[in-house]
């Protein structure tokens, strides 16, 4: 009982001694009674003095502590962010990946039918052209091409969704939600860090796509003045059976020939496109894939992200379509007979305005529409799922 009792004396002690003091004793503001420092009397400092300091110390203690706590948050988000980063990039790797092997005949079908200008049309819909690849070069004849995109695709998709969030995280204050103004704006980063791969990747897979409607061409208009002389039936498109470039060939010829400006010929067009491209489909995705949240702060289900970025991407296709047909032209080496050349991005739209019509702009649209849906779609659901998350918890699960 005594133990628990023990500090009250003591505090009723130093009340007694202070009323005990004589009147004529004066208080130092600074000390005990009699003139005498607390120090001198080995009691510490007197109850009078440390309450002020007391009052004066609490409000700057608080707000050091309200500081240091958030400064800790800052730092914990910064190194989840940093953290994240790798999952980002090898989702969009994945998504890449998935998304050019299901799409890749369409998207042949598309720079074929977008290169080919009024009077030497040898396809007359994407079926068609299919159709002709398949009969003139085989099955595999659809994917020339594909492995200049299934190696750039992954670094591609990578950086256009990592700097998406990397912007969107920039732009955004205390987690509250963006404007359409800095989604537009974070779109807009995201669209520009890319154009470093696409440029160059776009350039490879176009000649190689383009190869076998220019070789088709040449031997469709050679049987044509052969059969005008004799006389007779329409002969059927089939492409030579002459070797072709690969990509490792065109890489080297255009560094030879050109240097580095070789492989970013188109760098505008490019721009152009891939910009304008990612304000429409990052915000526009964004507050799809919003409306299907089951409730705030949860994550929406994976058909709502796939629907999400199937429409998304397909509005956004269309809307730049015609800068896309501008920058496919202008990307072509090799011309087909009697089909125009180009000096830069003006004279391409003029030629192309006064020769084939407005309409021209439009050429493989549906096609530019069906391959991006199922490719951002696949993208989104890759990325909002966290394969990679998954991945690499495994990757770091201690072994037992």
């Amino acid at each position: 009982m005594w133990g628990r009792e023990a500090p009250r004396p003591r505090k009723g002690f130093r009340g007694r001694a202070a009323a005990a003091r004589p009147a004529q004793w004066p208080r130092r503001p600074g000390g005990g009674a009699g003139g005498r420092s607390p120090r001198a009397g080995g009691r510490g400092r007197s109850a009078h003095s440390a309450e002020p300091r007391g009052r004066a110390s609490a409000p700057s203690s608080r707000a050091r502590g309200t500081a240091g706590r958030r400064a800790r948050r800052r730092r914990r988000r910064r190194r989840r962010q940093s953290a994240r980063l790798p999952a980002k990039l090898i989702n969009g790797g994945i998504a890449g990946l998935i998304g050019v092997t299901c799409v890749f005949p369409i998207d042949l079908a598309k720079t074929r039918l977008q290169n080919q200008q009024n009077g030497q049309r040898l396809y007359t819909s994407m079926s068609d052209c299919l159709i002709k690849t398949v009969r003139s070069e085989g099955y595999f004849g659809m994917y020339r091409g594909a492995a200049v995109n299934l190696t750039l695709v992954t670094p591609e998709k990578a950086i256009k969704l990592a700097a998406n969030d990397f912007f969107r995280y920039q732009l955004s204050k205390d987690g509250q939600k963006l404007t359409l103004v800095k989604e537009m704006l974070a779109g807009c980063g995201a669209g520009t860090c890319q154009v470093i791969v696409t440029t160059p990747m776009e350039m490879l897979k176009i000649q190689l796509q383009d190869a076998g409607r220019i070789a088709a061409q040449k031997k469709m208009l050679d049987a044509q003045a052969q059969l005008s002389a004799q006389g007779g039936a329409q002969p059927s498109v089939e492409a030579p059976a002459t070797p072709r470039p690969t990509a490792t060939q065109l890489t080297r010829d255009l560094l030879r020939t050109r240097g580095i400006a070789g492989l970013y010929k188109g760098l505008g067009a490019t721009l152009l496109r891939d910009v304008p491209f990612s304000i429409v489909y990052f915000p526009l995705f964004a507050n799809l894939n919003q409306l299907g949240c089951p409730a705030s702060g949860e994550k929406a289900p994976f058909y709502v992200s796939f629907l999400a970025g199937c429409v998304a991407g397909s509005a956004a296709a269309v809307a730049v379509n015609p800068c896309d047909v501008v920058k496919t032209r202008l990307q072509s080496l090799q011309r087909g007979v009697h089909e125009d050349t180009y000096t830069g991005f003006l004279d391409c739209a003029r030629k192309i305005l006064r020769h084939e019509g407005p309409m021209a702009f439009l050429k493989g649209a549906y096609c530019r529409a069906l391959v991006i849906a199922p490719l951002f779609g696949i993208a989104q659901v890759v990325y909002f799922l966290g394969i990679a998350e998954t991945l690499l918890e495994l990757l770091q699960r201690p072994q037992h």
